[in-house]
């Protein structure tokens, strides 16, 4: 009887408690991958560069509780390199993928818009740079550039933004067609006042969700290019020098130089990604009574 008394008062508790629906659940993992995120920055930002500085007494230590990522060959603390690094990474996707979003809601509209010229050249030059992959054009942008935070910041703002432009591209079709946008045409309005005024309120969801959806592929690409040799100085904590400077040690024994780096910024991509996808929901309308 004590047993399945137990039992039932535990099935009552569970009972009252609320289920959450579709939008409360996405909204909680939203707020956990960007609580996430911003700890990584402020970890970035409020650090200090004490366990930066040389330690030869130090050196190449192995993850212990004083350096939970260990130390590399120059004793240097693998744990505040990779946040600083994350940091730094996250900041040079920011400024890329918001100029490849502003880019991609630029030519999107114009495209849709001004007349079957200028679509027909946008429409042209999104299938040229979707023609092409992104890595090899980033690396000849930066190459061009002379590489460093100019040529990565370029180089993934003028590749990442076709796909973007289409699906801008795509809604701002299908706004034309609405009753509200023809019957301010036939009052006389001028093409771009229409876009500025009716056509931009409505594309702001696609424009947000598609910059959070730029940064995990900016900040992939960034540390891609800087491992090849052809991004950030060597004197930069990013994740992409870590990686590389890492490689010729691991023959060693020395294998969490590249584990922990690699294994954050994997973390950190899927908290972007799951962060876009979330936001992309719950901007949905057709998700939002869920």
């Amino acid at each position: 009887m004590n047993n399945s008394g137990t039992t039932m008062a535990k099935v009552r508790r569970i009972n009252l408690l609320p289920k959450l629906n579709l939008r409360q659940r996405t909204l909680i993992v939203s707020v956990l991958a960007a609580a996430l995120l911003l700890s990584v920055i402020m970890g970035g930002l409020l650090l200090s560069t004490e366990k930066l500085a040389t330690n030869f007494a130090a050196k190449n230590l192995a993850p212990s509780l004083e350096h939970p990522f260990g130390t590399d060959w120059l004793g240097r603390d693998m744990l505040t390199r990779t946040i600083m690094g994350l940091a730094l990474s996250i900041g040079v996707g920011m400024i890329a993928a918001s100029c490849s979003v502003v880019i991609a809601l630029a030519l999107g509209m114009a495209a849709a818009t001004m007349g079957r010229a200028v679509d027909g050249i946008i429409s042209w030059l999104v299938d040229l740079f979707l023609s092409i992959p992104h890595l090899v054009t980033l690396i000849l942008i930066a190459f061009v550039l002379g590489g460093g935070f100019k040529g990565v910041v370029v180089g993934i703002a003028l590749t990442h933004w076709p796909s973007l432009a289409r699906v801008i591209r795509a809604e701002v079709l299908q706004l034309r067609a609405a009753e509200f946008v023809q019957a301010s045409r036939q009052l006389g309005r001028p093409r771009w006042w229409v876009a500025v005024r009716h056509i931009f309120p409505h594309v702001i969801p696609q424009f947000f969700v598609g910059l959070i959806l730029l940064f995990p592929h900016a900040i992939l690409h960034e540390a891609a290019v800087t491992f090849l040799g052809f991004g950030l100085s060597p004197h930069q904590p990013a994740i992409g020098i870590i990686l590389s400077e890492s490689m010729r040690y691991l023959s060693t024994g020395m294998w969490w130089l590249a584990f922990f780096p690699g294994l954050c910024l994997l973390v950190i991509v899927r908290a972007f990604d799951i962060l876009g996808d979330n936001l992309r929901m719950l901007t949905d309308p057709h998700s939002a009574h869920k």
